[in-house]
């Protein structure tokens, strides 16, 4: 089997390496990946930063003096670009359920949350799938839809790195201002079950039902070009309606060994995984082509 197979890394590797860390996407492109799968957000400053969560998540920041953050944590968007910098994100905290989710992810201290321009600066191959982290049914912790894909845009624009960047999110307000502004872009359409059920808030006033309840419709109504759904959500007829409309399907995020041999038997185009050691297993027994691992990528340093 010789077909195209676009292997993302979510969060870099999150299950090996610290998540949305620069120290962690240079880790797992050794390992070989074709792209990375991350998270967007805001500085208080206007800085488009890589961190999953909207705010600073107690189980992974550590503030100058090796102390762990304690709730309330501050919003993203509530803090300059030096304040974010601040923190060590580069070890999980002892004890918590993220730290018992992930037991072999390996610790690399002084690890920090980095700019997204760092970020596309690692590597003039690989390829990145970026999340515009904003929330309808959370408007106060973050800043508007448009104005976070507008922000992501022009550092994406400024790097020169349009051709090797797709832009996606839960929030369907943000990827549909980008097809206005630049109809070009590669975007995929994110959901899970919760997004789906309450799609007239996460799809700006659309629904399921407008589209014969089909989700694959709903995508492709978009404008394409790829359904990015849970992979506990999909079904070997879903990924078939998908893909007659022409959209590539690539399902999130897929661990466990025997949910990458199920998907990619039934012809997904990719999958995201914490895990891309595993799914290079996976894929290698298949018979499919691997990507290159890519030792010493990238340039050290802080941000300027």
């Amino acid at each position: 089997m010789s077909r195209r197979f676009d292997l993302q890394g979510h969060r870099g590797a999150r299950g090996l390496f610290p998540e949305n860390t620069l120290e962690g996407f240079r880790a797992a492109l050794a390992i070989g990946v074709d792209a990375f799968e991350l998270d967007v957000g805001l500085s208080a400053d206007g800085v488009p930063v890589v961190h999953h969560d909207l705010a600073l998540n107690p189980a992974i920041a550590r503030g100058p003096d090796g102390a762990w953050l304690t709730p309330p944590t501050p919003t993203l968007h509530s803090m300059t670009l030096a304040e974010i910098g601040s923190w060590d994100v580069g070890r999980l905290r002892p004890g918590s359920a993220y730290a018992a989710t992930f037991p072999d992810q390996q610790p690399m201290d002084g690890a920090r949350i980095p700019t997204l321009a760092e970020v596309l600066a690692l590597d003039p191959e690989v390829r990145f799938t970026l999340e515009l982290k904003t929330d309808p049914t959370r408007p106060d912790a973050t800043v508007p839809a448009t104005v976070l894909a507008e922000a992501a845009l022009a550092v994406v624009e400024q790097a020169g790195a349009s051709g090797r960047v797709m832009f996606e999110s839960f929030d369907w307000r943000g990827p549909r201002h980008l097809r206005r502004l630049r109809p070009a872009l590669k975007l995929a359409w994110l959901t899970n079950a919760q997004t789906v059920a309450e799609a007239a808030l996460w799809w700006d006033g659309k629904r399921p039902e407008d589209f014969g309840g089909s989700v694959p419709r709903a995508v492709a109504a978009e404008g394409g070009n790829v359904w990015a759904p849970a992979h506990e959500d999909l079904t070997e007829a879903a990924l078939a309606e998908a893909h007659a409309l022409g959209l590539g399907v690539l399902p999130w995020t897929v661990n466990q060994p025997e949910d990458m041999r199920r998907l990619i038997g039934w012809g997904v185009d990719g999958l995201i995984t914490d895990f891309p050691d595993r799914a290079r297993d996976v894929l290698r027994a298949a018979g499919m082509p691997l990507p290159p691992g890519r030792p010493g990528t990238g340039q050290m340093g802080g941000r300027a």
